[in-house]
């Protein structure tokens, strides 16, 4: 009896695979313009993003230059062991985590706030141009952004004018290790406040009015409206995006600080990202180099999920 069950549900999965087998295939057939146009993106995120996960080897092997690609002996976790036990290592991790938590817990809600205040204003025509301005830095280059922020915090820059009027003694900002971390916050805030704002009013369009007339009713003010009503109508995508930014947490601007860390401020301004620059390309230590790399990026898949889970007990709301 047992076995005539078990082969009737055995049946009955094969009937329920095919079925899906069909189903997919006709889909195929009848949308198969759209389905082409993922051609070029499967192609591009195959060569440049997985095809070179292959050297992440390299951590565990001895590479040297001119040899094979994927190391020449193997040396298993000599590298990882290597920058455990490497002093100057681990005060840049901590620099990393310290900029990484800044720009978290500073850059992050900004758009949230900033996307909630232009919500609130109700002439069309000022709240574009608020919007429009607010979001055109993030089209500047890095490089740009670099030059115009040495350049202000310069000895002769236009905020050591006003320090100087008003203490008559100017301040040598990027010379000073204590100002970095509050200079690059900065320039993170003004740089990505009015873009990041952009999903967020994108969702703030879709709540429905009525909630918002149902509160009024109730005798909610603006305030409570906006903890009641907008907060959970957009809290799905600050909780995806907050996941998201959990990935790059370690990954912080690299560009920009490379652009603005000097050896004096080397002490707060040094990170992950500047410290494999100089191990891998100028000292040309590869191994090393990867072994650091694969060691931030299990950090941060440790860190996507750990938020993903806490976000799904706390909130009912995660990416999977």
């Amino acid at each position: 009896m047992k076995s005539e069950t078990a082969k009737a549900a055995s049946r009955t999965l094969e009937l329920s695979k095919e079925s899906r087998l069909r189903t997919t295939m006709s889909l195929l057939r009848k949308d198969w313009q759209l389905y082409s146009l993922l051609i070029l993106p499967l192609i591009y995120l195959i060569i440049f993003k997985y095809g070179p996960m292959l050297g992440n080897v390299i951590a565990f092997r001895r590479f040297v230059p001119g040899g094979s690609i994927f190391g020449e002996k193997w040396v298993g976790l000599r590298y990882f062991k290597m920058f455990i036990e490497d002093p100057t290592f681990w005060r840049i991790f901590g620099n990393t985590m310290i900029l990484g938590a800044l720009t978290l817990v500073f850059t992050f809600p900004v758009p949230i706030i900033f996307a909630l205040l232009l919500n609130e204003v109700k002439s069309k025509r000022f709240k574009k141009f608020v919007q429009t301005a607010s979001y055109l830095p993030h089209f500047l280059s890095i490089v740009i952004v670099a030059g115009m922020i040495l350049q202000l915090t310069a000895v002769n820059g236009s905020i050591n004018g006003l320090v100087t009027f008003f203490t008559g003694e100017a301040i040598p900002f990027m010379q000073r290790a204590e100002w970095f971390r509050t200079i690059y916050i900065t320039s993170e805030i003004w740089q990505g406040m009015g873009w990041g704002a952009i999903l967020y009013l994108a969702a703030l369009t879709t709540i429905d009015d009525s909630l918002y007339e149902a509160a009024r009713i109730d005798g909610a003010n603006r305030w409570k409206q906006t903890l009641y009503v907008t907060i959970p109508g957009i809290l799905p995508t600050i909780v995806t995006l907050l996941i998201l930014n959990m990935g790059n947490f370690l990954a912080v601007g690299f560009e920009k600080i490379l652009l603005l860390y000097n050896p004096l401020n080397y002490q707060t301004s040094d990170v992950v990202s500047t410290y494999l620059y100089r191990i891998g390309l100028e000292s040309s230590n590869f191994s090393y180099a990867t072994a650091i790399g694969l060691f931030e990026s299990i950090i941060g898949l440790v860190l996507v999920f750990s938020v993903n889970a806490i976000s799904r007990r706390l909130t009912q709301r995660s990416l999977w």
